[in-house]
């Protein structure tokens, strides 16, 4: 098994990176086009965003799920030579904070919960 520092890509090779990696979710009666709120360009980064069944059956607070509609959500970089994890690091920082005011322009009701996740694709 490799570690997020570890490289499968060759040396000097191109690199897919996700840098955050999570879930947003709404209740399946608001009607949310993600599309409205959010980008799929954040400066060097990509996001992406697919529906998914929920993948836990209840919220922290003991809520069920099972009323949600859930998306999963990656923030991928494209490189041409991997760098280091310092320096990834600081990318999934900066696509964090660019995205934070998008998501915080979401209706009542979005939820997200988005972490840092250096492995290539």
């Amino acid at each position: 098994m490799t570690s997020p520092e570890e490289s499968s890509a060759p040396a000097g090779g191109r690199a897919a990176v996700r840098l955050l990696q999570g879930y947003l979710w709404h209740p399946e009666s608001l009607d949310v086009d993600l599309e409205q709120f959010l980008t799929h360009d954040l400066d060097d980064a990509h996001a992406l965003w697919d529906a998914v069944q929920p993948p836990f059956a209840f919220f922290e607070n003991g809520e069920p799920t099972a009323s949600q509609t859930f998306y999963q959500f990656t923030v991928l970089r494209l490189y041409d030579e991997k760098p280091d994890a310092d320096t990834m690091h600081a990318h999934a920082e900066a696509a964090s904070h660019a995205l934070n005011p998008l998501l915080d322009a979401t209706p009542p009701g979005v939820g997200w919960q988005l972490w840092e996740d250096l492995r290539e694709l």
